[in-house]
């Protein structure tokens, strides 16, 4: 503020500088209330921010922000402590004395450690009193000050002067709106900090915003551009008293390297307190605490030794532009999992003091803007370097995946809101949505193989395994540990059914209940799907054949695999037979085998359409192929074969005769012709290996 406002306002004019500070509190703001909600939610210790976070989130979420967090608050002391040095610039000068920051930053960093050793957060939180006060003086002196004599304030410099980009600028003074969380690492200090911290963070954002925006005013009316260009403390020349400019500026930057040095240590003492640095023996150290205090001493002195590393290579722009970069990673990350959580809506998440979810998305995806604007390369390490702090975090010590608890209950909200509006809306594109249940699930792989194909993309599958009993206690727990081999099995097989259990006293009632089950992806269940084993014997398909009649019951389509030993060969070829009384069942027919070849699995598949009538043949050819066409199904005119057939031709010979060597075989099945026949009819071609039966009950247009 005392440094570099004068130079924004010097490059940028007072409308860029007054954007600079409210693009600065788009992200300062947000974060504000973000913290305030956080820290309202539970119990407040020692650690600030990254116990809030820890504690609401998980330690692998508060381990990456609280690492990032503690790194920039321990460059900050540095940053501070430069510009604390620039005040004795002046001083330097009329003795005559060659000036280098570091003259002076050295010895206050080494002056607080003493400080903090000896006295703890008791003297600094006192100090930090006295310095406010000087500050507030330093301050209205300013603003009662007027603009030096004979000076035309309206004059600017010459065509030849380059001013520095807003981003640049912007990246130089961010640092000066990220105090307001300086209390919240008093966390562990405060009588009644779920009170005190939202009080103290949105008054202090609030106020700051105010002060600054009336310094750049007050330095437009008072200064030309020649002085806020050159000369680093012009605001000494506005004030009634000059010498009290530099006081101020040692002032605020004194607090504010206080605040850094009280915050760090409590940072990294609760970081190790929770293990989340590895190695034992360091945690250990970084954890204990001195006194009835818990002063962490050794964590003070790791973040003094930051702080002089970075003294002595760094100068005040170059710290400012890392620190702007390490709060936006921090600030936008917070910012993100509160805009997550209202959504998750988890109930062990009861903030007492609510933000507003579009205020959280909205500071972290400026964050995110401002990050690249400022640097895309930094900003890209500095997103990789979180991600591998999680990441490493996560594997190590067995702590969990926080980010998927948040995310499964953002996805849980999201799918129910996603169900109720789409259960609402008119059905004008149909997809198959496809129930299977089965007893047979670890005998036999073959239909649920088929269920997946179909369900990859463009459908909607559900598996549910069958367990023979009445519900209680013993098959309920016999459920969940079938259930958990399912998932797993779902997970090896990269496949996007949904799969549960279901406990019923017969196979019948159990197929009852699921065919009126819900759809999971919030649009009913259309297709019912059953299997059977060309080894199996008849009561097996007696169960079928009484599964696809309950599925005509409920106006769904029904499919039954029967399979052989080839296990769908090598998946090169479909065949699709149509006959005269497949009118209903051709569009299913053909829809179904252009899902399947869309499978990885299926990729290098090709399809063939027969179509054998005994009448009107032409007409019906005819019919096919605009069907085809004006459904953009990637068929070949050599591969629809039209064959005229008569009483006299066995039409299962012919198809077994063509379709021998098929990976699989679509044949039609009326469903009130099944009703009235022995179930034995899907028995029949018995040489081909791999046949699917479709029974269309809906009809289904080919757009």
């Amino acid at each position: 503020m005392f440094l570099r406002f004068g130079y924004a306002v010097g490059h940028v004019g007072v409308a860029g500088t007054i954007v600079i500070i409210l693009l600065g509190h788009l992200v300062t703001i947000p974060t504000a209330l973000a913290i305030a909600e956080i820290a309202t939610n539970r119990r407040v210790e020692g650690g600030g921010e990254y116990f809030i976070i820890s504690r609401s989130f998980g330690t692998t979420i508060g381990g990456t922000i609280g690492i990032a967090l503690f790194l920039s608050q321990a460059i900050s002391v540095a940053f501070y402590m430069i510009a604390f040095a620039e005040a004795f610039g002046p001083l330097f000068g009329w003795l005559g004395i060659p000036f280098d920051t570091r003259l002076v930053s050295l010895p206050g960093i080494a002056a607080l450690l003493a400080l903090m050793l000896t006295r703890g957060a008791a003297l600094g939180v006192t100090a930090l009193y006295v310095v406010a006060a000087t500050l507030a003086v330093s301050l209205a002196l300013f603003f009662l000050g007027e603009a030096p004599a004979g000076i035309d304030v309206t004059a600017t410099l010459g065509a030849s002067f380059e001013p520095d980009p807003l981003i640049y600028v912007f990246a130089i003074i961010f640092p000066a709106f990220t105090g307001m969380t300086a209390g919240v690492g008093l966390s562990g200090d405060l009588a009644n900090p779920r009170r005190s911290i939202p009080l103290g963070v949105l008054s202090a954002t609030v106020g700051g915003l105010i002060v600054y925006v009336l310094i750049v005013l007050k330095l437009d009316m008072s200064a030309s551009q020649e002085m806020l260009v050159t000369d680093q403390l012009v605001m000494g020349q506005i004030a009634v008293w000059g010498p009290i400019i530099p006081i101020g500026l040692a002032a605020a930057t004194l607090s504010s390297a206080i605040g850094s040095i009280l915050v760090a240590p409590r940072t990294l003492q609760a970081l190790a307190h929770d293990r989340i640095i590895a190695a034992q023996s360091v945690t250990d150290r970084l954890a204990k605490g001195v006194g009835t205090t818990n002063e962490p001493r050794n964590a003070t002195i790791v973040t003094a030794a930051i702080a002089f590393v970075v003294a002595v290579f760094g100068n005040v722009d170059l710290v400012a532009r890392i620190i702007s970069m390490f709060f936006m990673v921090t600030y936008g990350a917070l910012c993100a999992i509160s805009f997550l959580e209202h959504f998750s809506a988890r109930p062990s998440y009861r903030p007492s003091f609510r933000s507003k979810w579009y205020l959280s998305l909205l500071g972290a995806l400026v964050c995110l803007f401002l990050m690249f604007q400022m640097d895309p390369l930094f900003a890209l390490i500095a997103l990789l370097i979180i991600a591998g702090l999680y990441v490493t975090i996560e594997r190590s010590a067995g702590h969990a995946n926080d980010l998927s608890t948040i995310f499964s209950g953002v996805m849980t909200q999201l799918t129910r809101w996603l169900q109720v509006r789409l259960q609402k809306m008119p059905r004008e594109d149909w997809r198959p949505s496809l129930i299977m249940i089965s007893d047979r699930t670890f005998e036999r792989s073959a239909g649920r193989r088929l269920l997946t194909w179909l369900s990859q993309r463009y459908g909607v599958g559900t598996y549910l395994h069958y367990i023979h009993g009445m519900l209680d206690e013993e098959s309920y727990h016999e459920s969940l540990r079938v259930l958990e081999r399912l998932i797993e099995q779902t997970e090896q097989a990269e496949s996007t059914v949904y799969v549960d259990t279901i406990i019923s006293p017969s196979m019948r009632s159990a197929l009852a209940q699921a065919l009126q089950l819900p759809g999971v992806s919030g649009m009913e269940n259309n297709t019912a799907l059953f299997e059977f084993s060309s080894h199996d014997g008849d009561e097996v398909v007696a169960e079928v054949a009484e599964g696809l009649e309950l599925a005509w019951i409920y106006h769904m389509n029904g499919l039954v695999l029967r399979h052989g030993d080839r296990h769908f060969g090598d998946r090169r070829t479909v065949h699709v037979w149509l006959t005269a009384h497949d009118e209903r069942n051709a569009t299913l027919m053909i829809l179904l085998a252009y899902i399947l070849l869309g499978h990885p699995e299926w990729r290098r598949a090709e399809l063939t359409i027969f179509a054998a009538y005994e009448s009107k043949v032409e007409e019906r050819a005819r019919t096919l192929r605009e069907m085809i066409t004006t459904g953009r199904i990637p068929v070949t005119e050599k591969n629809i074969q039209i064959i005229p057939t008569s009483h006299e031709i066995d039409f299962d010979r012919l198809v077994e005769a063509k379709s021998g060597e098929a990976d699989l075989v679509l044949l039609g099945l009326g469903g009130e012709r099944l009703r009235h026949q022995d179930p034995g009819i899907l028995r029949k071609c018995p040489s081909l290996p791999e046949v699917l039966w479709v029974c269309a009950r809906e009809d289904i247009g080919m757009e």
